[in-house]
């Protein structure tokens, strides 16, 4: 099967480097903009037949539109990005005199949980459940979602590639095909 993973446009968070998660933002004109180039440059690949699943978050619903149509979709809230809690909405400036944010981002933010939110891996073990259960339905299927879930699943499906997270988070409007068999993911390329 394929699994088809699209990460959103931008959003005004995005332009801003704002931690934004669990806020339900659209995308930004200017992300919108970009989605269109897109469109126009990139071989996006044919989902005709697919199942098409968005996180249910406004910037992934519009990117479906925005690169395919009015198309009829499920939506899958597990497949949202992480939730930063207190941390939501807020950039590295506004918080590097935080304690509780430098504690964050001084230990492991993979484990440690946002004051109010999820840690990384907490994230990862929803986000990749959901995955994996659209995955074992054996249906080809195209994801809306976003750049840390995204990640999360290319680093669990090709560990010997050595990449963390952050290093397999796709660009806006980019993404992955994932080529999946009866072993798990065994092929990948970029769109």
């Amino acid at each position: 099967m394929k699994l088809i993973l699209i990460r959103h446009g931008m959003t005004e968070a995005n332009e801003r480097r704002l931690y934004c998660g669990s806020t339900d933002l659209p995308l930004s004109e200017s992300g919108r903009e970009e989605l269109l180039r897109l469109r126009e440059s990139v071989d996006y690949p044919d989902i005709a037949g697919m199942r098409v699943i968005t996180s249910g978050m406004k910037r992934c619903d519009e990117t479906l539109h925005m690169l395919y149509g009015d198309i009829a979709h499920e939506t899958e809230p597990a497949l949202c990005e992480m939730d930063f809690g207190a941390f939501e909405m807020r950039s590295y400036d506004e918080m590097r005199n935080d304690a509780d944010y430098i504690a964050w981002i001084s230990g492991d933010n993979e484990k440690n949980v946002t004051p109010g939110g999820e840690s990384g891996e907490m994230m990862k073990k929803r986000a990749l459940a959901s995955l994996l259960r659209i995955i074992s339905d054996g249906v080809d299927a195209t994801v809306f979602t976003h750049g840390g879930v995204i990640a999360a699943y290319m680093a669990h499906a090709f560990p010997c590639e050595r990449k963390n997270r952050y290093e397999w988070q796709s660009l806006p409007g980019r993404g992955y095909i994932v080529d999946v068999n009866d072993d798990g993911a065994h092929d990948y390329s970029t769109i």
